[in-house]
C-alpha cells in the first residue's frame, strides 16, 4: 500500500458547496445556467463550477479564497508570444537597413 499524506486542515470544500457546484453542473447539461452579467448560456464545464462556488461563497460555505487576479491571465491568451513575433520584425528591419549603409 502507498502511503498517504497527512492533511492538517481536513476537508478543503465543504458539503453546501460541492451541492452548488453539482446543481450547476445539471443546469448546465439541461442549458440554463447562465453568467452573472451578460446572461448568456454557460456552456464551460469550469465556468460552471467557477459559478457554483461563487454562489456558495457567497451562502457562506467552506471554500477556499479566490485567487489573487495577478496570477490570473486576461482571457486566457498569452501576450508574450505576441511580443516575441514584434521584436523579430523588428530585428529584420534593422538588418536592412545596416546594409543599406555600407553600400
Amino acid at each position: 500500500m502507498a502511503a498517504r499524506k497527512k492533511s492538517s486542515g481536513g476537508r478543503k470544500y465543504g458539503k453546501a458547496a460541492g451541492k452548488s457546484v453539482k446543481r450547476a453542473m445539471h443546469k448546465r447539461k439541461s442549458g440554463t445556467l447562465k453568467s452573472g452579467r451578460s446572461g448568456r448560456k454557460v456552456k464551460s464545464r469550469k465556468q460552471a463550477i467557477a459559478i457554483g462556488l461563487s454562489e456558495a461563497r457567497e451562502k457562506g460555505a467552506k471554500v477556499p479564497r479566490k485567487r489573487s487576479s495577478s496570477k490570473k491571465s486576461s482571457g486566457g491568451r498569452k501576450k508574450s508570444s505576441s511580443r516575441k513575433k514584434s521584436s523579430r520584425k523588428k530585428s529584420s528591419s534593422r538588418k536592412k537597413s545596416t546594409s543599406k549603409r555600407s553600400r
